[in-house]
């Protein structure tokens, strides 16, 4: 197991790189720049600029140059729409706020997904089943851009309850953390009904059972581990998606968590700041893969083998 972890690691390095030279050639194929305005700037102040970043150097350089100042220094360089403020401040600033409501989300999705997949299945065809079936089909239709307004117009339009966006005390997570779960949560609902059915149907649960164990131990011992397979290979993806955050959940609730800042640069062709929070997002999607592929091999040993 060491030996694959490591592997995969090494394999992690090329794929970062590859990421980096391939966000490099879609940014520049862009039309337009970091300084490109409406009204346009005069050439010189253009030309000053652009050798002030390193923009007037060739391509490769200019990655060379990169790559090397995030394995030397892990600097991600200076943003080029705020100049007193690097890319590393931004994100600093905003990635707590999204692992926040990104990781809390996460586990409301998990807990009451799983618990909804698994009530269905243990009561198949009766109201709880039909209940837990139409909580998940509803929720499914709702995604954190149909939700988001839906909770504002509830419970601080009409209700008063709560407030409608900002960041700071647990109050202030709880419309974020609704929105960017119900659709998920929804999600892994419905896995673990179907993976918890087909487990149920199983040869060794049959044998549990013909043993005179209690259902509560055929579940909980026997039937929820195997199950939860098709669960983990979805919630690698999942969280990574939650802990980096939502870009609706950040724009419309005002978080200030870095999917906003993610929105701004590319609307400023701020290129640093793209590249900062595309690598941070890279560099978690290839971390939680090597999570699940380990959890797996935890699971069912025959993977390990």
């Amino acid at each position: 197991m060491f030996g694959y972890i490591l592997r995969r690691l090494a394999v992690a390095i090329p794929t970062l790189l590859l990421l980096i030279v391939l966000s490099f050639l879609l940014m520049y194929a862009a039309p337009g720049g970091p300084f490109t305005q409406e009204r346009a700037l005069p050439p010189q102040i253009i030309a000053n600029l652009n050798a002030k970043y390193g923009l007037d150097e060739p391509l490769w350089r200019q990655i060379v140059n990169y790559v090397w100042g995030i394995v030397a220094h892990f600097d991600f360089g200076p943003s080029f729409v705020y100049p007193d403020r690097s890319v590393n401040q931004i994100i600093a600033a905003g990635f707590p706020v999204t692992l926040t409501y990104g990781a809390l989300s996460f586990v409301a999705a998990v807990v009451v997904g799983v618990s909804l997949g698994v009530a269905a299945a243990i009561r198949q065809n009766s109201w709880i089943d039909y209940l837990a079936v139409g909580t998940s089909i509803g929720a499914q239709v709702l995604p954190n851009f149909v939700m988001a307004p839906i909770l504002v117009l509830v419970f601080t339009l009409w209700l008063g309850w709560l407030p409608g966006g900002g960041w700071g005390g647990p109050i202030y997570w709880i419309m974020p953390v609704l929105a960017l779960s119900t659709s998920f949560m929804a999600s892994i609902a419905r896995i673990t009904r179907s993976s918890m059915l087909e487990v149920l149907g199983s040869n060794h649960i049959r044998t549990a059972r013909a043993k005179g164990l209690s259902e509560s131990k055929v579940i909980l011992r026997h039937a929820l581990k195997p199950a939860m397979l098709p669960v983990i290979s979805y919630l690698g993806p999942a969280f990574v998606t939650m802990i980096t955050g939502s870009v609706v959940v950040d724009i419309y609730f005002s978080t200030g968590g870095i999917g906003r800042s993610f929105v701004d640069s590319a609307l400023n062709r701020d290129y640093a700041v793209m590249m900062g929070i595309t690598i941070l997002v890279g560099a978690l999607t290839i971390l939680f893969s090597l999570v699940v592929d380990v959890l797996y091999a935890w699971i069912d040993p025959k993977i390990r083998y």
